[in-house]
C-alpha cells in the first residue's frame, strides 16, 4: 500500500507536472521570464527550509534521543557531499550534451524559450529547414536530459517519506508532501522548456505534451528507490536523507537560483526566496 501511494504522489509531482509545464509551452509557446523566475525562486525557498530545517535535522534528533551514534552529524555531512557531487556530475554531463545541440543566443545567458522562437528565424542559421530540425534535436536532448535529472528528484520525495511514521495516513502532509508539490512547481518550468523547441521543430502539441509528461516517469522510479533504501535500517535512513538533502542543495544553489537571476536581473527573486523560506518553516513546523 505503501508503494502504491508513493507512485501515485510522484506520479502526479513529476508526470502531471512536467506534462502541465509541455501544455503551457504547448499553448504559450513562450514563457513569462518574471513570473518563471518568481515560482523558481519562490521554489528554491521552499526546499532550502526543508534540507535545513527537516532533512538534515532529523538524523541529528535521532542521535539525540539514543538512536544513532555520535558520529551521526559525520555521516550526514558525507551523505550530503556524496547527494550534491552526484547530481552535480550528473548535471554537467547533461548540460554538455545539452549544449552541443542548443547553442546560446548569448554567452552568458541560458537560452530561454523566447530565444529558441527567434532562433527560427535567425539569419544566422542557413534554411527555415534545417532551423526546425535543430531545434527537433534539441527538444529530444532536453527531454533525455530531464529524465534523468528526475531521477535523484525522485530519490529525494522517496527518502523523505520513508522517514514519515504512517505513511497512508500522513501522505498528504509534511515534508514529503511538502517536496513533492515544489518538485512538482519546479518541473513546470522543465515542461515548458522541452516542450517548445518540439513544438518549433515540426511536433504536433499533442506529442510533444505526451512526450513531456514521459520525461517526468523517472521521478517515480527515484522515489521507489530512495523510499526502499530509507526504510532498510536507521544508517540507511540517515544516508538516504542525507543524500536527499545533497541533491536538494544542488537543485537549489546550482540551478534555481541562478536561473532565476538569470531570467530576471531584480531583487524580487530574492524576497520571493525569502517568502518561500519562511513559507517552508511554517509548513515543516506544523
Amino acid at each position: 500500500m505503501e508503494y502504491l501511494a508513493i507512485t501515485i504522489i510522484t506520479f502526479i509531482s513529476g508526470v502531471i507536472g512536467t506534462g502541465l509545464g509541455g501544455l503551457i509551452g504547448a499553448v504559450l509557446k513562450r514563457d513569462s521570464n518574471k513570473v518563471v523566475s518568481l515560482l523558481l525562486s519562490f521554489a528554491a525557498g521552499i526546499m532550502l527550509a526543508v534540507v535545513c530545517f527537516d532533512l538534515m535535522s532529523e538524523p541529528i534528533e535521532m542521535m539525540k534521543e539514543g538512536a544513532l551514534p555520535e558520529y551521526t552529524p559525520f555521516i550526514v555531512i558525507a551523505a550530503v557531499i556524496i547527494g550534491y557531487g552526484i547530481v552535480y556530475l550528473l548535471n554537467f554531463f547533461i548540460d554538455k550534451a545539452t549544449n552541443h545541440e542548443v547553442k546560446h543566443i548569448d554567452d552568458n545567458h541560458p537560452a530561454t524559450a523566447d530565444d529558441l522562437d527567434e532562433l527560427i528565424h535567425s539569419n544566422h542559421l542557413q534554411s527555415h529547414k534545417n532551423s526546425n530540425s535543430k531545434l527537433f534535436i534539441a527538444g529530444l536532448v532536453m527531454i533525455t536530459a530531464i529524465a534523468l535529472h528526475n531521477l535523484p528528484e525522485g530519490m529525494v520525495i522517496g527518502a523523505t517519506y520513508a522517514n514519515t511514521a504512517d505513511l497512508t495516513a500522513n501522505l498528504f502532509s509534511g515534508s514529503g508532501f511538502i517536496i513533492a508539490i515544489v518538485i512538482g512547481l519546479h518541473n513546470i518550468p522543465e515542461g515548458m522548456a522541452v516542450s517548445v523547441p518540439l513544438i518549433s521543430g515540426g511536433m504536433s502539441k499533442i506529442k510533444a505534451t505526451a512526450l513531456t509528461a514521459l520525461s517526468g516517469l523517472p521521478t517515480v522510479v527515484g522515489a521507489l528507490l530512495g523510499y526502499a533504501l530509507g526504510g532498510i535500517n536507521d544508517i540507511m535512513l540517515v544516508l538516504s536523507l542525507g543524500f536527499a538533502s545533497g541533491a536538494m542543495l544542488y537543485v537549489v544553489l546550482g540551478e534555481l537560483l541562478p536561473e532565476a537571476v538569470l531570467m530576471w536581473k531584480s531583487k524580487l527573486p530574492a524576497l520571493a526566496m525569502f517568502i518561500g523560506l519562511l513559507t517552508g518553516f511554517l509548513l515543516v513546523m506544523f
